[in-house]
Order: C-alpha cells, then structure tokens, then sequence
C-alpha cells in the first residue's frame, strides 16, 4: 500500500500492535530519496505544537516568522519523504488538516498514521489492525505468548510448551485474550512468578466475573481493559502506586526524575528504582534505553492512560503532576547555569532527551502557577534560541508574559528570552522593541547582567538591517564598561559578539579579531562551546576580509566543529558560506559551489537565506561569482546541486 496510496490510517484497539505494524511497514517500505520520518505525537498535549513537532522531527528548525505550516508546506514541496505519525488519537482535527496542507504541497509526499480511529481525509487508505488469531494449537496469539513467555521464564515456558495438555491451556488463555498483543505480553510476563495454570486460573475468574454484568461477548476494547486491571490486580500494593503516579509523564524519563515526582507514604525514594525495575519485569514499564547511568523508560499508551484513572481514583492527579513540573522547572534552571561551562554539550543532549518532559511541566504551570512557567520558560533561553526550538520558544514566552504578573528578575528574563527568538526569526523590530522592553524591566533590579543582556538584543536587532555602528554604540567596549558586570556572564560575552560582527561589517578587520580573540579565551576559560564557535566566525570572516584565506578556512571549520555537536543549523548554514568564500579565494572553485549547494540546502532548513542580511547575503554572494569566475557557469551548477542534494543530516 505503501507504494500505491499516499495516505494511509492504520486504526484498532489499543495495544493492538498499530505502531509495531507501522515499523514494520516501513523497514521494508521501497527507499525514500529524502529518507523516512518518524513522528511520535502520544506525548503531545497542545494541538498548537503539532507542526513545531512534526518540522523539528524532519529536520526543519525554521527561523522565520512565516506561519510554520506554509513554511513546512513549502520544504517539503520537492522532497521524496515517508512521514509516520504515530497515535494521533487525540489530536484527529489537526493531522487530518495538516496531513492535507502538505499532501496538496507536496508530490512526493506519503504519509502514513496510526490512531485508534480514522482521520476522514479525502483519499485516505484505512486498514483495521485485528488481533491477532486465537484459535488453534499453531495460533498467531500462542507463537507470541511462546516467544514472550520464553522470554520471561525460559525454562518453565519450555516445560509448558513441552506438554501438549498444557499447551491447549496456553492456547486457551490466548483466547481469553483475545489475541490482543499487549494483553499476550503481559499475561506472558506473569510466567516470571507464577505456574501456567495459576495465570489460566485468575485471569479466567476475572474475566467470568466480568462476564456476569454482560451478556454479549465481551468487546475487544474491553478485553484489553480487563488484561491491563488483572496485571495492575497482581502487582504488590507499592508497584500500583508507583504505576500510577508514572502516568504523568509523557514520553519517557529517568530514575531520577521518577524517584523525584513518585516517591512519597509507602513508597520511599529509596525504593524507587527497585520497585520500577519490578514493573519492568511485568511488562508495565518498558526500558527506551538500556541500563546504566543513561538508562530511560517509558510505559506504552493504553498502559499509562489505565495508570492515569488509578491516580484520579487516588485523588493524586494535582499533586503529582505539580511536583512534575516542579522537577523539570528546577531541572530548567540547572541547565541554565551550566549552560555557560564544560557540561553544555551534555545539557543540549540532556534537554533535548527531556523535550517532551519540559513542554508538559510548562503547560502545567501555565495553568497552575505562571510565575514559575514564565521563570522556566525564560530559564530555557538557550533551548529556544540554541538548540532549534525558536516557535515553540516564542510561544510558550509569549503565554508565560501574558499570564505571570508584573515586575520582578523573571519577567526581564522572559523578555531577553522572548527577544532572542524574535531575533533568529528575523523579527527585527519586535525584537527591537522588545529590547527596550527588557531594558526598562531590567533598570530596577541593581543586576548590570540583564541590562548587558538587552543591550545585546538591541544591538543585534540594528545591525542584521544594517547598522553596525549603532550597534556599536549598545554593546561596544564603552557602553559594556558602563554596565559593568562580570566579564565571564552570558550578556557581557554576547555583547562581544555583537561587537564583532558590527565591526567586520564595517570593515574594521583587525578591532573584529581582537575582540574575537577575547571572546574566545573567555569561553575556552569557562569550557563553552556554543558561544566559542562564533567567535571562530567572527576570527574567519576578519581573516577573510584581510586576505588570509587559509586562515580563515582554519577557524571556520574549527567553528562547524563545535556547531555539529550541538546540532546548530543556523550556525552551520552560517559556516558553510564562509568556508565557500575561502575556498573560492583559493582558487577551489568546485568544492567552493558544493559547499554553497551545502549551506544552501541548511538555510532552508532555518527559513530565510542568510536572514536577509544585507552584510552575510554580500560575503555569500562573493564566494558564488569567484566560484563561477574559477570553474565556469555550468560546472558551478553541477556542483552546487550536487551540494543541495547532500544530506544536512
């Protein structure tokens, strides 16, 4: 189907096997040139974030301020993609209307979702995923209670599988099960603990006494229902605990951060991880990642939302998701302070394990306490503006300044954070505005490190238009030494960047270095990458600017290196066209077309080209005419394509 229809819906029950049908499906799906996406939307809560999920899923951190679903719509128009969004349930409206936008954009486009119903589209392809057939001693049902048993028990599954009387008692609970993977797997995992005959035996008088207030068969919904509250049923008093207080996370999560919002009464943080890995060997809880510092887990749908009835029932919901959302704002706050030091590729790799995590403690405090959304929010600052979240940044800042009261440190840094995302939008009069905003916010609060911090976001909103000598003016050397503040701090270091930039564009070569210079061992002293990469930008384009093209290629590939490992698209694209220029003084002019074909193909993934401007469009330009001028119109071409159709993966 995949090969003939451009929209298909896998629907059923949960824990059917939709998703693992979907992964199937696409391993041995006919090759995509522009690749396969994989969209996992169950942790998803606001429908708003949906295109934000999907664009940064495919590799899209656009930087406009254009609606990002025209934006999503336009980057996919030429592209050959398989898209898989997996469980859209909850959000039908929504994918059945961006699944159009970008099926109508997009020619090459196939998109296939599972959801526990249809999403109505013209020309959508529905296939109801069954359970698997129970009946018969050679099942479908059976061969994976085998394999699952197997698992779980090794030698007591053997001995069960050995016996033909004991196999028709297995066959037997499959059918009770209706065939349902999920409920297979769970049942399976119980061989752990218990004989074949005792599982047949208690799911049987659980089913029988549910079979007393219905006469019909019982419903295969149900049937999974009843699977999930006879496990829950036979787990000791502390796992259901444990179980339950779980559902509030979306996506997956740490040791950590379960013993932080779980424990409490019965359930000591010392008995956290034991009690989990308990639920672990029940099937409840399934690892993402393996054991080990790193380790992860997560429990599926069907599995969470049975766990999230028990905790309402407990009358927990409040507290648990509070203290939730209170981890990941004081995990946010963590990560903001040593995001300026030697651990900053750990907390990008950190945060971005934690990105489902964060969106749903922010959308909780939005609710429950604004002030502690808009100082997370603003906390995440690097998140946003560093690590390719700018809309969804923009968004929740935007609803934190709206919601939290007046005044106070937290609203100058939302703003300042605001401000950033407005900037990488190319929002330069917002930006502007919210500058002043923060300046004002910042005014009272005896802090120079939020004035240097509005200072940068005003100087940056005038120079991108064109005016580096006012930009000069706000985060030059005199106005830093008239805030003060420390040296090492995060705006005292961007006002160096700023004033690197404005310098290189106004030709001052040799000033743009020393303050590179400057920036550089300052960040090398802290162990910063981010920062330390552009002050190599700024050290290349000054090299360029005073002829020194092997240089400056030395310090611009130095600056892709630290960019790459933080995955910073705009930085790379930024990169890429000077590297071109280099290259072509050098006299490469293929490698310099390829190179722009490159850089060009990043650009797209971060909106506008080169952000409109005018200084970074004229050095990109520069390095295409020495490229032409070098190998020739039509060789340029070739190369420069050739370039584009390299992966930016």
């Amino acid at each position: 189907m995949l090969s003939e229809r451009r929209l298909i819906t896998l629907t059923g029950v949960g824990g059917v096997g939709k998703s693992r049908l979907a992964r199937r499906a696409v391993g041995r799906a006919a090759a995509r040139r522009d690749g396969v996406w994989w969209v996992q939307l169950s942790p998803l809560r606001d429908p708003r974030l949906l295109t934000t999920t999907v664009a940064h899923a495919v590799g899209l951190a656009d930087h406009s301020s254009q609606p990002l679903d025209e934006e999503l719509c336009a980057w996919m128009a030429d592209k050959e993609i398989l898209l898989v969004l997996d469980t859209c349930e909850h959000l039908v409206p929504e994918v059945r209307h961006l699944a159009g936008e970008l099926l109508q954009s997009a020619p090459g486009l196939t998109v296939l979702t599972t959801s526990r119903e249809r999403l109505g589209s013209p020309g959508e392809r529905v296939v109801e995923v069954r359970p698997l057939p129970s009946e018969g001693p050679d099942s479908d049902a059976l061969a994976l209670f085998r394999a699952r048993a197997l698992a779980a028990a090794p030698e007591a599954a053997a001995a069960v599988f050995a016996d033909p009387d004991r196999t028709r008692t297995a066959a037997e609970v499959c059918r009770r099960l209706d065939g349902i993977p999920l409920a297979l797997e769970l049942a399976g995992a119980r061989l752990r603990l218990w004989t074949l005959e005792q599982v047949a035996q208690r799911l049987g008088a659980r089913f029988e006494v549910l079979a007393d207030t219905r006469a019909a068969h019982l419903p295969r919904h149900q049937t999974m229902r009843t699977a999930i509250g006879w496990s829950h049923e036979l787990c000791k008093p502390v796992e259901r605990l444990l179980w339950s207080r779980l559902s509030v996370f979306t996506g997956d999560f740490d040791v950590a951060a379960a013993r932080a919002v779980c424990s409490g009464g019965p359930l000591a943080p010392g008995r956290v991880e034991r009690v989990l890995e308990g639920l672990v060997a029940k099937s409840v809880v399934r690892r993402s990642q393996e054991r080990g510092a790193g380790a992860r887990y997560l429990m599926l749908d069907t599995i969470r939302e049975f766990g999230h009835d028990w905790l309402a029932e407990l009358g927990e919901v409040r507290a648990v998701a509070d203290r939730h959302a209170h981890w990941y704002a004081a995990l946010s706050l963590a990560a903001d302070e040593g995001w300026m030091g030697p651990g900053q590729v750990d907390w990008y790799r950190r945060m971005t394990a934690e990105h489902a995590q964060l969106r749903t403690a922010l959308e909780h405090l939005l609710a429950a306490d604004p002030a502690a959304a808009l100082e997370m929010a603003g906390a995440l600052w690097f998140f946003w503006f560093a690590c390719g979240h700018v809309h969804e940044g923009r968004r929740f800042l935007e609803r934190a300044l709206d919601e939290a009261p007046p005044g106070d440190a937290a609203r100058a840094q939302g703003l300042w954070a605001l401000g950033l995302t407005m900037l990488l939008q190319g929002d330069m009069g917002p930006a502007r505005e919210t500058g002043l905003r923060c300046a004002r916010a910042a005014a009272p609060l005896d802090d120079p490190e939020p004035e240097l911090r509005a200072a940068y976001l005003r100087a940056v909103s005038v120079l991108m238009p064109g005016d580096p000598t006012t930009a000069i003016a706000l985060a030059g050397p005199r106005a830093r030494a008239g805030h003060g503040g420390r040296t090492s701090g995060t705006g005292w270091l961007l006002c160096r960047l700023a004033t690197g930039y404005a310098l290189c564009d106004l030709g001052r070569y040799e000033e743009a270095a020393e303050e590179a210079r400057g920036l550089r061992e300052s960040c090398a002293e802290l162990g910063e990458r981010w920062l330390r990469a552009y002050a190599d930008y700024i050290l290349a384009v000054a090299a360029l600017g005073l002829g020194q093209h092997g240089e400056a290629a030395r310090h611009v590939r130095a600056m892709l290196s630290g960019k790459r490992l933080l995955g910073d698209r705009f930085g790379i694209a930024l990169g890429l066209d000077v590297l071109a220029a280099a290259v072509a003084a050098l006299g490469d002019g293929e490698l310099a077309a390829r190179l722009l074909g490159t850089g060009h193909a990043w650009w797209r993934t971060v909106g506008r080209p080169q952000m409109g401007s005018p200084s970074l469009t004229a050095l990109r330009d520069r390095g295409e005419r020495q490229a032409r001028a070098a190998i020739g119109d039509a060789a340029y071409e070739t190369a420069f394509l050739g370039g584009t159709e390299a992966s930016t993966g």
